[in-house]
């Protein structure tokens, strides 16, 4: 079956790695840091306009795929906010021994509680791993776009970008 945007709507892991977006291996050791999804040149810049620590760079042309510059990132997570495309993540790979965190934006009601064990999907949508809402960022300058962070066993912080809707 044929993977990628074009064919599913969903990135490829081999479309991800070629992005600029992405922070180098070291640089996911270090702390909490961006994770950018973006592998379509479409005109767009908010994640550039947002941060404050210039980590993000689209430049010129406006449909330049975002370039991330992990030694500026702090982990903020502005950028997760105001992505219009919720294509940019914000992974924290060594939270503890076992556990690492993972937020993302989520743009469903009802918001799931802090503490809460919520079933956390893949791009795709599908079912990977119980995870740990530790944190929910709702505030008025995301736009509507609640950020909520889960807690996932360490090797699935490259896998989990959301969590199931309540029904």
């Amino acid at each position: 079956m044929a993977k990628g945007i074009k064919k599913t709507g969903v990135p490829s892991w081999e479309e991800l790695k070629s992005s600029p977006g992405l922070p180098d291996a070291d640089r996911l050791e270090e702390g909490p840091v961006a994770f950018i999804e973006c592998v379509q040149e479409i005109p767009c810049n908010p994640c550039e306009t947002v941060c404050p620590f210039g980590a993000i760079e689209v430049g010129s042309p406006i449909t330049n795929l975002p370039k991330l510059y992990g030694e500026k990132c702090t982990g903020c997570g502005l950028c997760v906010a105001a992505c219009p495309g919720l294509a940019i993540f914000k992974v924290h790979k060594n939270y503890t021994n076992t556990t690492s965190l993972v937020e993302f934006p989520f743009e469903y009601h009802p918001l799931p509680k802090t503490g809460e064990t919520v079933r956390c999907v893949n791009r795709e949508g599908k079912f990977v791993v119980e995870g740990k809402v530790v944190k929910i960022r709702n505030s008025k300058q995301f736009d509507a776009t609640a950020l909520v962070t889960v807690e996932v066993p360490k090797k699935y912080f490259l896998e989990v970008r959301s969590i199931e809707r309540k029904r």
